[in-house]
């Protein structure tokens, strides 16, 4: 291979890469569809600028060196112990759900496709991996809610590495006649040295950055990215197969330990990752041969789409049963199942494999592989978000500072009506008893910017601070003000002293004082109790403000409406009237209806009227 060749290859992949990124943002698609259209075009199918086969056994290490980075970078963001309420629907997501997928592939292309069982058998294991190259990205940009996210980004990193051992093992059954007991060793086999590969890298690059000599910000990215490469390629070793699995367990165990230089290398990595997803996506999509899809038909493409909207649905609502999701959120993440670079890859080095062992299948395989990525990406891609939308899970994105019982039982709340809550406190003790309710906590100062970024303050759409110190609510609410650009309708403040309110009010900030709350409520309870029953919902109870947007109810009265006996509605506002809600008023689109519930009577009032 000519090294200016491998030189023009890297420059121009960047330069591909940026005008990608470009398009992605004018256009508010994942950059990952215009990497793959860009590495049709440029390969030899098209205009025949590049070709990977003159990398020769250059693109295998390529290809290897890029995906180790990626899985490490996926389970980088995952930390355990802000997943502990999924952690079950986890487990059965890359068990159940990848056995129900591996059957299901096989089964539907060996019925239509009139192939080999064995090699049924092999795109059936390749095509349970979902792919945290393609999702980690689309669930960054639509910014979802915590819980799914997790869910997808975690099962794409553990797919992987599960998808490319059961593919393994069903290769070593075609070319080497594996028997039962040896197939059950091959599997445990590997399972083992990833694991114990994962975890020791895992264990040894916290203690080196945690207590080693002298540590900067350079030498924790140096290091961190010498022991990803050093624990992938052992393992291998050791293994084959087995080095993606110790790669995704060593991220997870960074991504949820203390180590101090944590966001450090997460910010070296997203940039490292980009290079790397530029790289793979262009090479692995200018190895498409329109002959090897033709060659599948319209065959191919009815077991992409009943994997998409038949296998991935079952596989998905059979590992949630009795989790924690919605039908709603079970939708999206079923929605959610591209396949990405690693089966690409391994499916392509076992195409060239079966080649020269004279097993005829290895085009057939490449082919009808490609195919579900393309259709996957590109329709996961471009759709992500109108889904997102459509099944209500992009939530908004609330910051609130101090995890005491005030922000401790608000955050439960706001989680509980899905949205996407972040809790800073000084106190580890809050911290950890947040952790245990399934709710995202950062420990340290809410006075200083940078844990406000790393609550996600850029991101936010509402700052809510409830200390027992009045001082550091106001100058949280000033940091967010001043630093941030936070209007006055997105800070909301807990006044502890009331001769503060003035403080509060003179800057603009919306807030309110428990002592005069309270008095006020008490005061309306003596003389007066029918009044304040209308607001004392408990609990389990909610007001929400809804807008109506099913024109099944549009034009419609309220009286004529099936509404829940434990439901009220209150006041309707239209433009910037405010009515009070009768029997007889009639629904117009996008009213704004103030609703109280017992239990979910809310809940069930915002599904009739924004269906």
């Amino acid at each position: 291979m000519d090294s200016i060749y491998l030189l023009k290859l890297v420059v121009s992949v960047l330069g591909l890469g940026l005008v990608a990124r470009f398009f992605s943002h004018i256009y508010n698609i994942p950059v990952i569809v215009f990497l793959l259209i860009e590495g049709v075009l440029i390969g030899p199918e098209v205009l025949n600028l590049l070709d990977p086969a003159m990398l020769g056994d250059g693109l295998t290490a390529i290809v290897s060196f890029s995906v180790a980075i990626i899985v490490f970078d996926g389970g980088l963001h995952i930390d355990i112990k802000q997943i502990r309420t999924i952690q079950k629907s986890i487990l059965k997501l890359t068990t159940i759900g990848v056995l129900i997928t591996f059957i299901s592939a096989t089964l539907l292309t060996y019925l239509l496709l009139d192939v080999d069982i064995k090699l049924a058998a092999l795109f059936g294991a390749l095509v349970t991996a979902t792919g945290p190259t393609v999702i980690t990205p689309i669930v960054r940009n639509l910014h979802i809610n915590h819980k799914v996210s997790k869910v997808l980004e975690l099962e794409g990193v553990l797919n992987d590495a599960a998808s490319v051992i059961l593919a393994a093992m069903v290769f070593e059954w075609i070319v080497s006649q594996l028997s039962g007991i040896e197939a059950i060793g091959f599997i445990v086999y590997r399972l083992l040295i990833g694991i114990l590969m994962g975890v020791t890298g895992g264990v040894v690059l916290d203690r080196l950055l945690t207590k080693g000599p002298v540590v900067t910000d350079q030498t924790a990215r140096m290091i961190t990215l010498a022991l990803v490469l050093a624990t992938y390629v052992i393992s291998e070793s050791f293994g084959n197969e087995s080095g993606i699995l110790a790669v995704a367990i060593f991220g997870v165990i960074m991504g949820t330990s203390k180590t101090p230089y944590k966001q450090t290398i997460k910010e070296f990595k997203s940039d490292l990752v980009f290079i790397m997803l530029s790289l793979i996506f262009i090479l692995l999509a200018s190895m498409l041969r329109f002959d090897d899809i033709a060659l599948i038909g319209t065959d191919g493409m009815v077991i992409v789409f009943l994997l998409v909207v038949l296998v991935r649905p079952i596989a998905v609502f059979v590992s949630t049963t009795g989790a924690r999701i919605s039908t709603h959120e079970k939708l999206f993440i079923s929605f959610i199942g591209p396949r990405g670079v690693v089966p690409a890859s391994i499916a392509t080095y076992f195409a060239l494999k079966l080649d020269l062992l004279g097993i005829a299948g290895g085009q057939t395989l490449v082919g009808l592989m490609f195919l579900t990525v393309i259709i996957t990406v590109v329709l996961t891609g471009t759709l992500s978000k109108h889904a997102a939308n459509l099944l209500g899970v992009i939530p908004m994105e609330i910051i609130i500072v101090g995890g005491g019982e005030v922000g401790r039982t608000l955050a439960a709340r706001f989680e509980k009506r899905g949205e996407n809550v972040v809790v800073v406190d000084t106190s580890d003790e809050n911290c950890q008893n947040l952790l245990k309710l399934g709710i995202r906590a950062i420990h340290g100062d809410a006075g200083d910017i940078n844990v406000l970024k790393k609550a996600g303050i850029e991101h936010a759409k509402y700052v809510v601070s409830t200390t027992d110190q009045d001082n550091t609510n106001l100058l949280v609410c000033q940091i967010a003000k001043s630093k941030f650009g936070f209007k006055e309708e997105q800070l909301v403040a807990r006044v502890n002293n009331i001769d503060n309110m003035h403080a509060f009010w003179d800057l603009g900030i919306r807030s309110m004082s428990p002592a005069m709350t309270t008095a006020l409520v008490l005061d309306n309870m003596v003389g007066r109790p029918s009044m304040f029953s209308m607001c004392e919902v408990g609990d389990e109870g909610e007001i929400l403000e809804i807008k109506v947007t099913n024109p099944k109810v549009v034009g419609k009265s309220i009286k004529e409406l099936s509404l829940p006996d434990n439901s009220l509605l209150i006041m309707v506002r239209r433009n910037d009237q405010s009515i009070i809600a009768h029997g007889n008023l009639v629904l117009e689109l996008y009213d704004i209806v103030t609703v109280i519930g017992e239990g979910d009577g809310a809940k069930l009032v915002s599904d009739i009227l924004m269906k």
